[in-house]
């Protein structure tokens, strides 16, 4: 109760400071505070949220998953489909005053591909260089055709940067300055982010909020009663517990949507020492996915809304295998496994997850799951974006990590199990999935692309390096005096034509 006190005083006090002086403030309770603010080193989802606001990206997409225009107002790809050529706005300007051009998206684009701690990088592998046609023509020459490119500029390898603050790493990360709605002004960590209206966006009139407050509180308990207070407006990633609640209070309106992503368990099978246990062998990760009851945690955690998982894509994809079924729970068969990988007494592992409400409940009921079958599994709970600073350097054993998911199967598997992807933390590394992904870029063709998708989901599912648990919702929770939200199965929220009462 004293946190809860102590941070709608804060947020009290930020909204007295700074509401009253700008007018409409809209403030927005996350589940993880953020690590950078850098979209080219960006790897949370909490960011993303924020960026939708301050970074416009090349492309966007629609509710049901289209593409759509935004810095770029049309795109051609080229008959060999090596060259995609976009068009881009001519009345943008950066939150610095710079004018937005070609030039301007060769220079992100370059850097998005080229810094050595850029996570982008295998996101944009396929161009081989950016060339400037005109001033508002740009082209991306790839070296194979790829048919992932277009949700990539949807995304954070897509958002722009002013590129006079390119050369200063540190100033983007904790300054950011591109060309979206809002702008930045501050940002306390573990505390909030505020950004205010740009003045000088191209499409301002879309956009009546004047200032944006986005404020990390992990406790799902504590978030949610911000907002019934009237300290929050709304809130993320509402807990499935306080699903039945929210829909019988009367001040307040659950909106959800389907996601494209999942919650998985990643195991750390050749990324420096931590590598080394157990679960090195595929038999032992088969049966820690075989104890775990996938039914109950929907039901007991989820309230029905984390459908069971077996693979990386979702259900909703045209890429998705169904012949892949969600193991059922078999304890048995997981004792069995152990015994032939010559573990009969059982085997330890450390689980790092992030230490927020959900992430807590799911580490502790799969303990208590895989203990049944003398798998032993000791909780670190740690700062979500600590525990994704862990994972990037190999210092874990076992991760759970959400992953938001993409509108093309490809940024749901390609940077997370191919031998050099930038999100492949556990090291995994088997040169027929990456033949079968790369390969799999390079196909327009659904039919041909989905043959490739499923050979490589066989190959995972055998392999386990990844024990995919359920599908991510996006569950969240609006007071009514806000107007206009469009939840979007990305999961971002976009401030277009919202609006907030009094």
């Amino acid at each position: 109760m004293h946190k809860l006190m102590h941070k709608l005083m804060i947020t009290a006090a930020l909204t007295l400071a700074t509401g009253a002086a700008l007018g409409q403030t809209l403030r927005i309770g996350l589940q993880d505070d953020l690590g950078t603010l850098d979209p080219h080193r960006s790897s949370q989802f909490v960011e993303r949220i924020v960026f939708a606001s301050l970074c416009d990206t090349l492309i966007d997409i629609t509710p049901d998953l289209k593409f759509t225009p935004k810095l770029a107002t049309s795109w051609t790809t080229s008959a060999d489909g090596k060259t995609l050529t976009l068009k881009l706005r001519q009345d943008v300007k950066f939150h610095d005053g710079e004018a937005f051009n070609a030039a301007a998206v060769k220079a992100n684009l370059d850097r998005a591909r080229t810094l050595p701690v850029s996570l982008r990088k295998a996101e944009l592998a396929s161009v081989d260089h950016v060339d400037v046609i005109d001033n508002y023509t740009v082209a991306l020459a790839l070296k194979n055709p790829d048919a992932a490119m277009l949700a990539t500029l949807s995304d954070r390898a897509g958002m722009m940067l002013a590129p006079n603050t390119l050369a200063n790493d540190a100033g983007v990360a904790s300054h950011p300055v591109c060309s979206g709605p809002y702008k930045f002004v501050e940002r306390v960590q573990n505390d909030r982010v505020v950004l205010e209206k740009f003045a000088g966006y191209w499409n301002t009139a879309a956009y009546p909020i004047q200032k944006v407050v986005y404020m990390p509180i992990p406790d799902s308990t504590v978030r949610l009663a911000n907002l019934r207070s009237g300290a929050l407006d709304m809130i993320e990633r509402t807990s499935p517990s306080d699903v039945a609640s929210v829909r019988n209070d009367a001040g307040l309106r659950l909106v959800t949507t389907s996601g494209l992503g999942y919650f998985g368990l990643t195991y750390n099978v050749n990324h420096g020492s931590a590598a080394t246990g157990p679960w090195q062998d595929k038999r032992v990760r088969e049966a820690l996915s075989l104890v775990i009851d996938r039914e109950a945690i929907d039901q007991v955690i989820g309230a029905g809304i984390f459908p069971p998982a077996a693979q990386a894509l979702p259900p909703t994809s045209p890429y998705f295998d169904k012949t892949i079924g969600v193991p059922k729970r078999n304890v048995d068969q997981a004792r069995a496994l152990l015994k032939a990988a010559g573990h009969s007494s059982g085997v330890d592992i450390e689980m790092t997850f992030g230490n927020n409400t959900i992430d807590s409940q799911l580490a502790q009921m799969i303990q208590a799951m895989a203990a049944e079958a003398n798998i032993r599994i000791k909780l670190r709970p740690t700062d979500y974006a600590a525990a994704l600073d862990a994972a990037r350097k190999g210092n874990f054993q076992l991760m759970a990590i959400a992953w938001s998911g993409r509108v093309d199967p490809d940024g749901n598997l390609h940077d997370f199990v191919t031998c050099k992807g930038a999100m492949n933390y556990g090291g995994y590394c088997d040169p027929k999935v990456d033949s079968l992904l790369d390969e799999a870029r390079t196909k327009t063709d659904t039919t041909a692309r989905k043959a490739l998708y499923d050979a490589a989901l066989k190959l995972l599912v055998d392999e386990q390096p990844i024990n995919y648990v359920f599908y991510q919702p996006w569950p969240f929770t609006v007071s009514k005096k806000v107007s206009g939200f469009t939840p979007y199965p990305d999961g971002l929220i976009r401030l277009r034509d919202m609006n907030v009462k009094g």
